[in-house]
């Protein structure tokens, strides 16, 4: 007879004796678990001994994650967290360097355990870590450990980070400062430093005030991209926190400082490939920079403003060669009628006051900007467009005004203007690093992009809508190649005309073609099922290889990983901590738990997973929302997932819904199934290509006028007889 389902079979270590095999009754009190385990070693005081895992983490077994143990797990019989941490207190308190130095070393590894941390910080632990770092007197290992215990015992949320002294933040920060610095000390330091811009506003100004960004410039140019993206992070952080009037301030700064050439020299166009975390800091630096549009992407322009009005002026002085005339030439009609007529020429919606085109938002002043910036910085290019459009038929002029104002909502949209940068994204565009106004050459490339695209499609007015749509299908698909540079973005865009948009158009057309014959549509439905089955193996045998996901804490970004992948009988899901990402499959033994698939009760996703309920800043983001998902068991029990992509996301719901039986829905299952199934029918239907196929199966013959087949069957018995 199988087990009670309360009963769990591992074994239990202790140091100098053969392993125990046990059965643990998940009833019985944790004490009286370990008493039994003591007393079987003939150990005393059994309160002094607690359960660990016996892996690379050695986390405690408590009340609350003991249902954690699955049947062969291996434990070890240790002593308390509490008698550790009193123990530990003492040790790195020890005048001998050596004992200091392995103390610290346990300390830091101890201190990644919750019920650990705990119980050490309430011996006043956090305090006198501070206090050593404080000192001065510890240097190279033993600071850098005694840094990533206070790191790891920090990110457990315990403490609060607006309790520490000015007098060890100027410590941190005077190892970020220094020019010659170990390491690892200098990683913690700004590991710790971007944490504390990022959890409290109070810390962001005493932290403001010690580091700047000429400071941190060093540590980008060396060759450790580690320290580098820290750097980065606190940069970030600074930005990030940064009050909206200080923003444009420490972006100028940071222009004075060359961050961007030498972000791109240092880290992009470094040997070293770049990594999924230093890919996220740059992703999030690129976010921020735009962000910095937001203020005039939401600015009305005020029709009584002179200054505002004067660029209107200019982009007509400019383009037409004509200086502004003073008041009292020629009559004020005269003037109005010259004035509306050129700004017809520029393409504003309304010639008689253009002001007005600019009080839309988005993008408000923000295409002004683009025009202006267009007009004086490629005014060849800019001169020739308006030009070239006002001496055109006007049923195919393109209007340079409207279409800059809607190519920079568009742009806008695009790049996710005035958004906060998203948890998981890796999607940084190195060229957008090439340029100081990466956003203003980047609507010049695409400006003259839309007249070009005008042009080849004879468009008028009435086809403005259908322009706009293509110039973004060029863009995004341009942008997809992930250009190195404003040039290659331009040759891509190059090779991507109207006419190649058409045929790539009906490529996928083609490939996605939906025959509405009856008998294509019942031959479709008999081919479904198959292709659906097909699908399902697909997932499950990805989900049989299964994924690393990233550990993301509500307080800092780290390198913590766990992974899953279903049995090859589909029975069971096996997970556990990682160290660190893996370069391959990760075997089924080195994962020590289990949860058996017919134990899953559902699916949830989204604003629904527990992990997105959860007090912390991950539930107000969206992107993140859209990749949360979490696996149902027993009563109350879940196991909570964040995909690394939305492909991923896709392959693992579908996945898991398959495994209970329940129907495949995500897009990538719909994009899955047009692909298979009309590379199916294609080769079904290869036989009759350029048959016509009719609508309906063709006419039944007349009845004969008579049913006398007698002298047929005569006749058939006749030549029978011979």
């Amino acid at each position: 007879m199988p087990p009670p389902a309360d009963i769990v079979k591992v074994a239990i270590e202790w140091p100098g004796a053969f392993p125990k095999l046990m059965e643990i009754d998940q009833k019985k009190p944790l004490s009286a678990i370990i008493k039994e385990v003591c007393e079987g070693w003939s150990l005393g005081n059994h309160e002094g001994f607690a359960l660990q895992i016996a892996d690379a983490t050695n986390f405690y077994i408590t009340e609350k994650n003991r249902n954690d143990i699955k049947n062969g797990s291996i434990l070890r019989l240790t002593t308390s967290p509490h008698l550790t941490a009193v123990q530990l207190h003492d040790r790195i308190q020890s005048s001998s360097m050596d004992a200091k130095l392995e103390a610290l070393k346990d300390l830091a590894n101890a201190s990644r355990d919750i019920t650990f941390a705990q119980e050490f910080i309430n011996l006043d632990g956090i305090s006198l870590l501070t206090q050593m770092v404080e000192s001065g007197t510890d240097f190279g290992d033993l600071l850098s450990f005694t840094l990533t215990a206070f790191v790891e015992l920090m990110d457990h949320g315990i403490v609060s980070w607006d309790t520490f002294s000015v007098a060890f933040i100027k410590k941190i920060a005077s190892f970020v400062n220094k020019s010659a610095m170990d390491t690892a000390v200098l990683q913690r330091s700004l590991a710790i430093l971007e944490s504390m811009v990022l959890n409290s506003q109070d810390l962001y100004h005493k932290v403001a005030q010690e580091i700047t960004i000429g400071q941190l410039i060093p540590h980008l140019q060396g060759t450790d991209q580690d320290i580098q993206t820290y750097t980065i992070a606190v940069i970030n952080a600074l930005f990030l926190k940064a009050p909206e009037e200080k923003r444009q301030e420490m972006a100028h700064i940071l222009a004075q400082k060359q961050l961007r050439s030498i972000i791109l020299t240092n880290v992009i166009r470094s040997p070293t490939p770049i990594n999924d975390e230093m890919a996220h800091q740059l992703y999030v630096l690129q976010v921020l920079n735009f962000n910095l549009l937001e203020d005039r992407m939401m600015t009305k322009m005020d029709p009584q403003d002179q200054a505002q009005r004067d660029i209107i002026f200019e982009l007509r002085r400019i383009a037409f060669d004509v200086e502004c005339e003073p008041n009292n030439s020629g009559s004020t009609e005269k003037r109005k009628s010259m004035y509306t007529r050129d700004y017809k020429k520029l393409g504003f919606i309304n010639h008689v006051n253009p002001a007005m085109d600019f009080t839309q938002i988005p993008p408000g002043m923000l295409a002004l900007d683009n025009m202006l910036y267009f007009a004086k910085h490629h005014q060849d290019a800019y001169i020739r467009i308006v030009l070239e459009n006002s001496s055109r038929e006007d049923k195919h002029e393109c209007p340079f005004g409207r279409s800059s104002i809607e190519l920079t909502k568009m742009l806008c949209e695009i790049l996710k203007v005035g958004e906060l940068p998203s948890e998981n994204c890796h999607d940084f565009h190195p060229m957008f690093f090439t340029h100081d106004r990466s956003f203003a050459e980047f609507f010049c490339i695409c400006i003259q992009l839309l007249n070009k695209t005008w042009k080849e499609m004879r468009a008028t007015s009435e086809d403005f809508n259908k322009v706009m749509q293509v110039v973004r299908e060029q863009i995004m698909r341009a942008l997809t190649l992930k250009p190195n540079s404003l040039d290659q973005f331009k040759s891509r865009l190059q090779n991507l005309g109207y006419a190649e948009i058409l045929k790539i158009r009906q490529s996928e057309r083609m490939n996605q073609e939906d025959f509405q014959s009856r008998p294509i549509l019942e031959l479709r439905e008999k081919i479904q099922p198959e292709i659906m089955e097909l699908i399902k193996q697909q997932r499950l045998n990805r989900l049989c290889e299964g994924t690393c996901f990233r550990k993301i804490s509500n307080r800092r970004r780290q390198d913590k990983f766990w992974y899953c992948r279903l049995s090859p009988n589909h029975k069971v899901l096996h997970y556990g901590d990682l160290e660190e990402s893996p370069q391959g499959e990760v075997p089924h033994d080195s994962l020590q738990d289990k949860l058996p698939v017919a134990d899953i009760k559902a699916v949830i996703t989204g604003k629904d997973c527990p992990h997105m309920k959860e007090k912390g800043a991950l539930k107000q983001n969206k992107e993140v929302l859209e990749l949360a998902f979490s696996v149902l068991y027993e009563s109350d029990e879940y196991l909570n997932f964040i995909a690394p992509d939305k492909h991923e996301y896709c392959v693992w719901t579908d996945g898991l819904n398959a495994l209970l039986g329940k129907e495949m829905t995500s897009d990538y299952t719909k994009s899955d199934m047009d692909t298979l199934l009309s590379m199916e029918m294609k080769l079904r239907l290869l036989d009759l290509e350029n048959i016509h196929i009719p609508e309906a199966p063709p006419p039944i013959p007349k009845e004969p006028s008579n049913y006398d087949f007698g002298s047929f069957l005569c006749f058939g018995s006749y030549g029978h007889k011979n």
